[in-house]
């Protein structure tokens, strides 16, 4: 295997833009792995970890640095020529200043002079994320922190500031938003309306939002606030600010709460707080009890596709509905692959392994197979710990956007070449039953997803076939056909590979218990 290092000097782009340009890098044929990065302390580290780079580069933090690895250097010179003609498609600065065109604004303070903003998009590495994120608040801007490797600290600090000034801080590690119609970040074409959306989890709002304009209603705001809002040290800042500023927003009817469990006692403020909205609002603590008694106006929702039924029902002014669990998810499905209950399936086949790409769908899974199987590893905190995450055991659900599993390569949202390895090693285990996925669109996500993936599926069923196995595929589409991908032809690609689709992810999920059922 040979690696090849190049730096870029003095080119610069921001975290989401160099995922995509990894994966990009990726997907070229003889290419094993490779990494498109800044070359700070922070992400030389994290290419050590994941093998990637040995040596030393001269190179600074404002340089972009080029990892690729593979078996033959024709191969990664040309990978690498292709990369560097992509970045030079863009004249840089100075040529663009000597023909006599605009420079771009080298800082916040010129950029607001060229363009009057409120709000600032801040996506630089993690150790100077905090100091921009300062800044942006000193110049009165609202900040949408995409960045993650920010302090606790920092963080508190800075959604104190805020606070303080009458401004918001989404993040850090914010993924998702919608702002007045703007989608930043991982987020999806969806239609306008009064539901106003909060959440400390990105794939979380993309699968509310979506299965909200799936049901025909709109949302008015989506505000992202932070993996770690809801810890005990940061108590909820931002999204109880979030709650305050939709309450008081007129084009709001509804609001919805989406995030993984919360600390109890910042639980038990956000539910009291749900109380003086004046609104209904729809609360969704995945996987949480709530002890405390509904509030005014609050409705509990156990799944995301709940929580959306429910806040659509409420928009529309008519009553919630029961859980859709309650409904038949095997409407449509041959009648061959379901498997009544204590009937095992030919050469033992019976265990589910969930590959996912959004954190928050894959601890919905687990949080939905946990209650109807004795024991499901995974790496999400609704389970079971795995032995070792790069193995499956049982019944498994794999958030594969885990930092351990996405060192030195791009999300799997963007680059689908992780979970492909992994959907054959799991074909190959003859206990599997059904491999079960999720598929997210939107901006920033991989521009044919299904594509990407429907060869491998029908590489796995063609081989598990040959072995006298019937290997089940299940999957949903977290997206809109306005999206740039276009959930309905994803759809249809997917099923034409064999795949059993869900019209939510809680839906896939039920639907691939039912196909596994009798292990």
């Amino acid at each position: 295997m040979t690696t090849l290092t190049r730096v870029i000097p003095n080119c610069y782009r921001d975290s989401l833009s160099l995922m995509q340009l990894s994966a990009r890098v990726s997907e070229t044929a003889g290419v094993d792995a490779a990494a498109v990065v800044m070359a700070t302390d922070g992400n030389r580290e994290l290419l050590r970890d994941a093998g990637l780079f040995a040596g030393e580069a001269d190179a600074g933090a404002n340089d972009m640095l080029v990892v690729i690895r593979g078996e033959d250097t024709r191969v990664l010179e040309a990978a690498f020529a292709g990369l560097a003609e992509e970045l030079n498609r863009a004249a840089p600065a100075s040529r663009r200043a000597e023909r006599g065109e605009a420079i771009l604004p080298r800082s916040l303070a010129m950029g607001l002079r060229r363009a009057p903003a409120n709000l600032a998009l801040i996506s630089v590495p993690g150790e100077y994320a905090a100091a921009e994120a300062f800044k942006a608040l000193r110049l009165g801007l609202h900040v949408m922190l995409f960045s993650a490797g920010v302090s606790e600290a920092d963080e508190v600090a800075l959604k104190e500031h805020a606070g303080a000034n009458g401004l918001l801080v989404m993040g850090p590690d914010c993924g998702t938003a919608i702002i007045n119609g703007v989608p930043l970040g991982f987020a999806n074409v969806v239609r306008r309306g009064d539901i106003g959306c909060v959440g400390a989890s990105g794939t979380g709002l993309q699968e509310v939002t979506t299965l909200v304009h799936r049901y025909g209603g709109g949302v008015s705001q989506v505000i992202g606030t932070g993996g770690r809002d809801l810890s005990r040290t940061v108590g909820g800042l931002a999204t109880l600010q979030a709650l305050d500023a939709l309450a008081e927003d007129p084009a709001t009817r509804v609001i919805v709460l989406v995030s993984k469990p919360p600390d109890p006692e910042v639980a038990a403020s956000i539910l009291e707080r749900t109380g003086r909205a004046g609104k209904p609002v729809v609360v969704n603590f995945l996987g949480a009890t709530a002890d405390t008694g509904p509030a005014p106006g609050l409705v509990l929702a156990r799944t995301l596709e709940e929580a959306a039924r429910r806040a659509v029902a409420l928009s529309q002014g008519i009553p919630p509905p029961p859980d859709a669990a309650s409904g038949d998810s095997m409407d449509g499905i041959p009648r061959e692959d379901r498997v009544p209950d204590g009937a095992p399936r030919a050469n033992g086949e019976r265990f589910i392994r969930g590959l996912y790409s959004g954190g928050t769908l894959a601890a919905e899974a687990a949080m939905i197979m946990g209650e109807a199987l004795d024991t499901v590893y995974s790496n999400t905190s609704a389970s079971r710990s795995l032995d070792d995450i790069w193995k499956s055991q049982g019944h498994t659900v794999v958030d594969l956007g885990d930092a351990r599993l996405t060192r030195g390569r791009p999300h799997p949202m963007i680059d689908p070449g992780l979970r492909n390895e992994r959907i054959l090693r799991e074909a190959a285990d003859p206990a599997v039953a059904v491999i079960l996925l999720d598929v997210v669109l939107g901006y920033g996500a991989h521009d044919d997803p299904a594509g990407a993936l429907a060869p491998v599926i029908r590489q796995a069923r063609k081989e598990t076939k040959s072995a006298a196995r019937r290997l089940l595929f299940v999957a949903s589409v977290c997206g809109t056909p306005e999206d740039p991908q276009n959930a309905s032809r994803q759809e249809r690609s997917l099923e034409k590979a064999g795949v059993t689709l869900g019209r939510s992810n809680a839906e896939a999920v039920r639907i691939a218990l039912e196909l596994a059922r009798g292990g």
